[in-house]
């Protein structure tokens, strides 16, 4: 996953249910004993041409699956899911075809808008037809329903059968401030696209349709419509996603002024209306209809799951994460090489796991069971770690935290790390202690309106109450300060990004990957020597999702 000018590096995933007033005694915790030649092996290993790019249901996954298990048990690990080192994580492609336009209708309206043009949908059912007809339209603001901020986009409407019409992010995208109900320009999971779609499901629409527009988004039109168009893949629902809305799809700014014009009404009027406190949904009296023949693919992946018992409370979990998948075959580069390698996104974070279970072993088991976790299916959505959330082998109010880690930072040493997602929770304690014991210090996320502590595996975690802290790597260098961060992060965005480019080099200088894991080590340590659980903030909006779980949890955070 790409943030900023960059892979999205790591991921601390810390969980608790209720922090101590005056905050925990941090544990002491030694360097870890992690072997560089352990990162390289593996990372070599896994990016080579044998393993064909690592896609989910293919040969390279059951290469990519045994190798893993070889090195997690040679790392002194268990197996983490009952005696087995796997957890299944059935999944489904849903690929849809032959388009009807979007038709708006209305008592003086009949435009038609072009698939993938001015709009793109697609599907969470498992149906081989879609057909959305004659469905009302309800602009629905920034369609978010948060208790805890007093507000509801969706008060006194009843959306079943209907379809909204939904603002991207959140209502204050657009200040120059971190203040605010929805933390200023700080994006919130309320800003993201997935809980749009989920919260419309919620809500009983047939349709939820996102307004795109470039700086709220964080990205233009061309990353939506190659986004969703062709497979789409999802964790496999019991109920076949019938809960699920009909459609979901984006629309172009343009074609939604259209509409609304349409309407009779002005969407720069309804937009600033959105942003204010007591908005009420709009209907607009105009009904939307479309159609699409899907074609249905199910097959199975894996997740790894390895632990270190803890040795007072093997109850409470600590997570260490990465995902191990990548793209497979791809569009060729200059030499006809079509094989995207995905050396650092992510065979650098699922080494890490192994060099990081290696340390532990070292050091003996902590108070706490130390989880090492291999997710599949991130480049599809985040689905081997949302299965997981959903499915937990392990009690998520019981779980404790931890580390994700994608892409690790092969630039060098870093002064810095940068902080994505600060201020949301008692964990940034936990960091705040580490960095000072290995002399560094933190950047804050410097674009927070694009949402990226909502974009990788942690946040599948996050969402269902358990605190997560996001880090990114630092990109102010020893070497060439940030002039040379930037320029490292824009050449492997430029050059190697989700192409077949991302590969092995030997001349590879590790020792800022080792300084970043001598951090994931002492957060994680850290987090299963102490007693402290520690929770989101106050108005979070994950507190309310986490205090729940921690009530009706017997025995548990």
């Amino acid at each position: 996953m790409l943030r900023n000018s960059f892979a999205v590096l790591g991921a601390l995933a810390l969980a608790a249910c209720s922090a101590q007033a005056a905050g925990p005694d941090f544990p002491e915790v030694a360097p870890g004993d992690i072997s560089e030649a352990t990162m390289k092996e593996v990372t070599k290993t896994l990016s080579s041409d044998a393993f064909e790019g690592r896609e989910p249901g293919t040969p390279g996954e059951e290469k990519t699956l045994d190798y893993l298990v070889k090195k997690f048990a040679e790392a002194g690990l268990q197996p983490g899911n009952k005696g087995s080192w796997f957890q299944d994580v059935p999944l489904v492609e849903i690929t849809a075809k032959d388009f009807e336009p979007l038709r708006i209708g209305g008592p003086a309206a009949d435009m038609r808008f072009e698939s993938g043009k001015d709009w793109v949908g697609v599907t969470y059912r498992e149906d081989e037809r879609t057909d959305l007809d004659d469905s009302e339209i309800v602009f629905v603001g920034f369609g978010i329903n948060a208790p805890e901020k007093g507000w509801n986009d969706y008060e006194g409407v009843d959306m079943h059968g209907k379809t909204a019409l939904i603002l991207v992010n959140d209502p204050d995208y657009d200040s120059d401030e971190l203040e605010g109900t929805f933390n200023g320009k700080a994006m919130t999971y309320y800003g993201r696209w997935t809980y749009k779609f989920e919260e419309a499901a919620r809500q009983g629409a047939a349709a939820a349709l996102i307004v795109h527009e470039d700086y709220p988004a964080a990205y233009g039109w061309n990353v939506v419509e190659s986004s969703w168009s062709g497979p789409q893949a999802y964790a496999e629902r019991s109920n076949g996603g019938a809960d699920q809305t009909m459609v979901n799809g984006w629309v172009q700014k343009g074609v939604a002024e259209a509409i609304v014009k349409a309407a009779g009404k002005d969407f720069s009027t309804l937009s600033a209306a959105a942003k204010r406190p007591g908005f009420k949904p709009v209907a607009l009296g105009l009904t939307a209809s479309t159609g699409f023949d899907n074609s249905i693919r199910k097959f199975a992946s894996k997740n790894v799951i390895g632990i270190l018992p803890g040795s007072e409370r093997p109850d409470e979990y600590v997570l260490n994460s990465a995902h191990w998948d990548h793209l497979g075959h791809c569009t060729p580069n200059a030499e006809g090489d079509d094989i995207c390698n995905g050396a650092i996104d992510n065979a650098t974070g699922t080494a890490a796991l192994v060099a990081l279970a290696e340390a532990n072993v070292k050091a003996g088991p902590a108070t706490r069971t130390l989880v090492y976790l291999a997710v599949t299916a991130e480049e599809s959505g985040l689905l081997g770690s949302e299965y997981y959330g959903a499915n937990p082998v392990f009690p998520l109010a019981k779980t404790v935290g931890g580390i994700n880690m994608d892409a690790l930072f092969l630039a060098g040493p870093a002064k810095d790390v940068t902080v994505v997602g600060g201020g949301k929770s008692s964990l940034d304690a936990y960091l705040d202690h580490a960095l000072a014991d290995l002399g560094r210090v933190a950047t804050p996320d410097s674009a927070p309106q694009a949402g990226y502590y909502y974009r990788s595996d942690h946040f599948s975690f996050a969402k269902r109450g358990v605190p997560m802290f996001y880090i990114d790597g630092g990109e102010d260098l020893v070497d060439g300060g940030r002039e040379a961060g930037e320029a490292y992060s824009a050449a492997y965005r430029d050059n190697a990004y989700h192409g077949p480019d991302d590969e092995y080099d030997p001349n590879w200088d590790w020792s800022g990957v080792m300084q970043d894991l001598q951090l994931y080590y002492r957060l994680s340590r850290m987090l299963a020597e102490t007693d402290d659980w520690p929770n989101w903030n106050e108005g979070d909006e994950f507190r309310a999702i986490r205090d729940e779980s921690c009530a009706a949890a017997e025995g548990g955070c």
